[in-house]
């Protein structure tokens, strides 16, 4: 199974991440792009700059289209978060984004988990840089999951995490069992 998580930043991604590898076993996490970047030398400017998000969505596509090794692989962040991220800034998302490399990319993925800004998120995770951005971004996220413009994942799963934070691992293991 190889499963997305996307969302703004601070709604719980990597804890998500990180529990749900401890529960399936065999499932391997992938490191957000942003790391991996930053490993392969690449220099972010502060904030990311829309060519910075580019780069980064570009990278996360490559990860998910990258060779099944193992099959049972979670990745932190998609390449819908990036461009999630450049329409909050104001990208036409069919000018910020190919329609062929996303849709490629998300013909890997099993389910794509999407992690929301709820009133629990926002009481109990810890408080974020940029909550403007973030509100934009979770807004853009979710406009973009559901009409999906580029039509580049209409085939893909999608669970959104919108209930309590505690219940977040169990629902996606059991979408995990129904998609089998």
């Amino acid at each position: 199974m190889r499963i997305g998580v996307s969302g703004t930043h601070g709604t719980g991604k990597t804890t998500l991440v990180e529990a749900l590898c401890a529960r399936l076993p065999g499932h391997v996490a992938v490191d957000e792009p942003y790391h991996l970047l930053e490993e392969e030398g690449y220099e972010f400017q502060y904030p990311p700059s829309p060519a910075d998000h580019r780069m980064l969505m570009a990278r996360s596509a490559r990860s998910l289209c990258s060779p099944p090794s193992p099959s049972a692989t979670i990745f932190d962040r998609t390449p819908l978060d990036y461009l999630a991220y450049l329409v909050a800034a104001g990208a036409d998302p069919s000018e910020a984004a190919g329609q062929a490399p996303l849709r490629a990319a998300f013909t890997h993925l099993d389910l794509l988990v999407i992690t929301v800004i709820t009133p629990e998120t926002e009481r109990r995770l810890p408080g974020t840089e940029w909550p403007g951005l973030r509100a934009r971004m979770n807004d853009a996220l979710l406009e973009l999951v559901y009409a999906d413009p580029l039509d580049a994942w209409p085939d893909t799963p999608v669970l959104e995490l919108n209930g309590p934070l505690d219940g977040r691992t169990d629902l996606v293991l059991g979408a995990v069992a129904q998609l089998g």
